[in-house]
């Protein structure tokens, strides 16, 4: 079975840290990378028809602008190096989301950082890591 290994970014540096490290593993391996970037989002919100449509469109917007930004740059240092790299942004719970991305695109390692880019930092283990090893449907590689 060929490695595939989905990184879970923020647009922070262990973000940028845990590319790295899925970039070094797909070169020992000849594995794949798929780069994802999960906006936060929940559907529990109370809204009128109008408030729902413009809220459709704003998330949209989201995620172009979080392929353009943040996903591409990457997906094209990869491709640089010769590492097959395809992008995929999404709306949702971030490590439920990674989770269901792992088994969508059949990863073999999840890479991550152990601290995200979140409002409240951690001295710890970050809350989307820690969840994230609990649910995930393979290894996941914790990169601080």
């Amino acid at each position: 079975m060929d490695e595939k290994y989905l990184v879970g970014l923020d647009g922070s540096d262990c973000g940028r840290r845990a590319v790295a490290e899925a970039m070094r593993q797909a070169r020992l391996s000849g594995g794949d990378v798929v780069l994802s970037y999960v906006i936060p989002w929940s559907p529990f919100s109370f809204s009128t028809a109008e408030e729902n449509a413009l809220r459709h469109k704003r998330r949209e917007e989201e995620l172009v602008c979080a392929s353009e930004k943040i996903l591409l740059p990457e997906q094209q240092r990869l491709r640089k190096e010769g590492i097959d790299c395809e992008i995929v942004a999404r709306h949702g719970h971030p490590a439920k989301t990674l989770a269901h991305l792992a088994r969508e695109h059949e990863v073999t390692v999840i890479v991550i950082g152990a601290i995200g880019d979140t409002p409240i930092k951690s001295r710890f283990l970050g809350g989307t890591a820690s969840t994230l090893i609990q649910i995930s449907p393979c290894p996941v590689l914790v990169v601080p």
